[in-house]
């Protein structure tokens, strides 16, 4: 990994003085990724109010299950989460924190696992034609879905065509335009038909099966995984609890009630009072303040951070404007700042996890240059800078303070960067949907084990391409790795890809954030994936 040296960086020194008094002013004030801002004149529950609520979920749990027995501590898990889940049918659920809690609810024909493996899950075994278009698929024998009914081929056929948008909409998954048939073969034996050949089709496959005779996914969800779903409070709870009869290893846990820790303040005080067992992306100052009754994993987000920017207002549908910003931020300082100097480099839209592709060598395309990015300002005429706002999801800390550090970084060269945090839901609908936003501090994860996840939200006319980037040299290099079955091909077009987007400056790519999870000791086995995933069932008791 190449990282850039501190020392080689210009404007630290003044910098690092404002940061100190940044700290002060933001000690305190730590979210992760998007969400509800916790406004000043509101008051957090007590711990006494949240562990009697998080009680009586796990109770009502208990009680739907026909158990009335008191359960012991062991016998639920709450876990903190920053949002709420973006709706129950997974099929139209687009948030990385949907995504996570779904994993342990939902399963495709394959499924990834830790090591970045995809493994048969609904499906036990399939095949892969020589010429990479038919994709078969052996349905597993005995499995069930939540409500008892037996997986059939035909819900095989109707959860992909689903996503195909064969109703006549446009697909839910891009990939899916690929799809030319979906074939019942027999009982046991389904058929993905490609229109052209894609090697890497698999890792589009672990998209959920779900009942065809549900008529309502989106109050009912129905999955096949190690946990069903049981209730959803909006902004405070998602139920779940095991499924004795699923087809794989069964969970160590029986109840599970995800908790919204909207109020990322109040964290560290949740998790000592007990209304919350563990908790996701803390910071790395959250996790110094805790007790050793916790046990805190460290791993990475696997994803990547950055200032992103809106290509299609101005002043930012200007090149140089782009590049400018990107030779005034500086990440080691982010990162030194945001998490005592954790995390990796990133110098365009991959990260390491993805080995074969990430290129470090990016990391140095835009070295810290004031004198070059006003230069830069003044060729795009704004030789007095300009004033932009960032819009930032505030229950996420890191962005919220990855985004104080940039406003300050920006100075340097004249930029006023304004702050504007919002509640997950709103940065939602307005920024990703809706792009009426200037510039934004996120993650972007990847849904797949595929590098296509990551870049092809970059292709002109995605659907996901929030950032209104287009470059037709992008399209092009994308079309030609979608194209080619030749492995080192492929992988080389990727790669073209991305250092498009580094020296276009799709935007101002920061980082791959560190994760730090925290786990009261009375539980063991939490494991860390190359997705956006928390694998609940793998967790069970210490003792």
């Amino acid at each position: 990994m190449i990282k850039r040296s501190i020392m080689k960086k210009k404007g630290t020194s003044l910098l690092m003085v404002v940061l100190t008094t940044l700290t002060v002013a933001l000690g305190g004030c730590s979210s992760d990724k998007a969400g509800d801002s916790a406004n000043s004149s509101q008051t957090p529950a007590t711990n006494a109010d949240t562990a009697s609520s998080s009680q009586a979920d796990a109770d009502s749990v208990t009680q739907a299950e026909g158990d009335t027995t008191v359960t012991d501590d062991l016998s639920k898990l709450i876990v903190g989460i920053p949002q709420d889940i973006d709706g129950l049918d997974p099929h139209n659920s687009t948030g990385a924190g949907t995504r996570e809690v779904f994993y342990n609810i939902f399963e495709g024909l394959v499924k990834a696992d830790s090591n970045g493996n995809l493994n048969p899950a609904v499906a036990s075994e399939y095949t892969i034609s020589d010429d990479a278009k038919v994709y078969s698929f052996t349905l597993r024998d005995g499995i069930k879905f939540h409500d008892g009914s037996a997986v059939t081929v035909e819900d095989i056929k109707y959860s992909i065509e689903r996503n195909m948008g064969v109703d006549g909409g446009e697909p839910l998954i891009r990939a899916y335009s690929k799809i030319d048939s979906v074939n019942i073969v027999d009982d046991t034996h389904v058929d993905i038909v490609l229109k052209e050949a894609d090697s890497d089709f698999l890792t589009q496959l672990t998209v959920a099966i779900i009942p065809a005779a549900n008529e309502h996914p989106d109050t009912t969800p129905i999955g096949t995984g190690p946990y069903k779903y049981v209730s959803n409070s909006p902004q405070e709870n998602f139920v779940v609890t095991r499924f004795d009869d699923y087809w794989g290893e069964k969970a160590y846990i029986k109840d599970v009630v995800f908790k919204i820790e909207s109020n990322m303040d109040a964290i560290v005080m949740d998790l000592e009072g007990g209304s919350i067992d563990m908790m996701a992306r803390v910071t790395s100052t959250q996790a110094a303040q805790l007790s050793d009754k916790f046990e805190v994993y460290e791993g990475t987000m696997n994803l990547v951070q950055a200032l992103y920017l809106n290509n299609d207002v101005k002043p930012f549908d200007d090149v140089k404007v782009r590049q400018a910003l990107c030779y005034a931020v500086n990440p080691q300082e982010i990162m030194d700042f945001v998490s005592d100097g954790a995390g990796t480099e990133v110098g365009s839209a991959m990260f390491p996890a993805f080995t074969k592709y990430y290129m470090p060598e990016l990391n140095d395309t835009y070295n810290t240059d004031i004198d070059k990015a006003k230069e830069l300002l003044t060729e795009a005429g704004y030789p007095e800078g300009f004033e932009f706002t960032i819009t930032v999801p505030s229950n996420y800390g890191q962005h919220v303070d990855t985004a104080q550090v940039i406003a300050e970084e920006l100075k340097a060269i004249g930029v006023t960067a304004n702050i504007q945090e919002v509640e997950w839901n709103s940065w939602v609908s307005d920024v990703y949907t809706d792009r009426k936003y200037e510039a934004t501090v996120v993650g972007i994860d990847a849904s797949t084990l595929s590098a296509s996840a990551l870049l092809s939200r970059y292709v002109s006319d995605a659907g996901k391409n929030f950032v209104n980037f287009k470059s037709e040299a992008f399209d092009t290099a994308y079309a030609n790795a979608q194209a080619t079955q030749d492995d080192d091909e492929k992988t080389a077009f990727y790669k073209e890809c991305e250092t498009i987007l580094s020296k276009e400056a799709a935007s101002v790519y920061i980082q791959d954030l560190p994760e730090f999870v925290v786990l009261n000791k009375k539980f063991t086995g939490y494991k860390f994936f190359p997705l956006y995933v928390q694998d609940i069932a793998a967790i069970k008791p210490a003792n």
